[in-house]
């Protein structure tokens, strides 16, 4: 039977740490590997009592002792993770890199779409859709999908977003690339966040698995978007060093940039105000989405996963 498994570094509170393992083992993964990024002792003790599960805490010592020292940037730091849990992933077939706020949704088991690609095929794609905002995913979750490369993008993500949607890659705030599963076994393979290298060449023998989404949960309600504003613009998706949505030529501008404008110009309001027409989780979006057909829904029943998964865990 083929199998599958993820690695990814977190840096979490326990609750947000074993929703994610425990919705992936729902799922059918095999083996999860999880790099502390910071110290969580609840989190670390479950883990280590699921037999599906490996936990490894980067401390000082596992920096000094497998980099020569800890990554500055969490990219990095996921990327050597990555790299080192895919060499020693003897147990499953497939590996994906992953982040603590991506889940999988698959169109039918996971196990069965894998086993489905041909021998010679080493990365599969899953490309990328973002929450709306504001709803309880448990109950009725809301994404925005993934729109392809092609004339008709911009015009498509202009009517969603009339006021901000010509700086937006395909409408989203974070990544469009997605995350791949890579085939075990490749010799000198190298993970990075959405690619995999070997020996120079990108992605070697890569294909697209359309029939699994990856639900990013970048933004669940306005006070989280808030709170995690500044790190993104300092270090993550809306950093200075990230190219914009349309040339410079034809007057884009980088999502480090448009903040800046909305910033200064109008403070906190105008973050907010791109919030709610981009973000927020509002009939009038779900209408605009739908009537273009890229609109999702369906529900994540992480509660009952937790408890099925860990537990011993009392509700925390």
């Amino acid at each position: 039977m083929t199998t599958w498994g993820i690695v990814a570094t977190i840096k979490a509170d326990a609750p947000t740490i074993l929703r994610f393992v425990a919705y992936h083992l729902e799922l059918g993964a095999h083996r999860i590997y999880i790099y502390l990024d910071a110290p969580c002792t609840v989190a670390q003790d479950a883990l280590r009592e699921h037999p599906k599960t490996r936990v490894i805490r980067c401390d000082d010592d596992y920096w000094n002792q497998h980099n020569n020292g800890r990554p500055e940037m969490h990219q990095p730091r996921q990327t050597v993770n990555a790299t080192r849990a895919y060499r020693r992933a003897r147990e499953v077939d497939w590996l994906m890199h992953m982040d603590v706020d991506e889940f999988l949704v698959p169109s039918s088991r996971v196990t069965s779409l894998l086993a489905a690609l041909p021998d010679n095929i080493q990365c599969a794609r899953a490309r990328p859709m973002e929450l709306l905002s504001g709803g309880d995913p448990q109950v009725d979750a809301a994404f925005k999908t993934f729109i392809p490369a092609g004339k008709k993008r911009e015009q498509v993500v202009s009517a969603l977003y009339p006021t901000f949607g010509q700086h937006l890659k395909g409408g989203f705030l974070s990544h469009i690339a997605g995350k791949i599963f890579v085939r075990t076994g490749i010799e000198g393979l190298k993970f990075r966040i959405h690619n995999a290298f070997v020996n120079g060449e990108t992605n070697p023998n890569h294909v697209k698995l359309p029939e699994i989404r990856l639900a990013h949960f970048h933004a669940t309600d306005w006070q989280s978007w808030h709170d995690h504003f500044a790190y993104r613009f300092r270090e993550g998706s809306y950093r200075a060093d990230l190219g914009p949505a349309r040339s410079r030529e034809r007057g884009g501008i980088t999502m480090h940039e448009l903040f800046t404008a909305i910033h200064e110009e109008e403070g906190e309001a105008g973050l907010r105000a791109f919030f709610n027409e981009v973000c927020a989780d509002t009939p009038h979006l779900r209408a605009r989405l739908e009537s273009h057909g890229y609109l999702h829904t369906t529900r994540f029943l992480f509660d009952t996963a937790v408890d099925k998964h860990f537990p011993n865990i009392a509700k925390i």
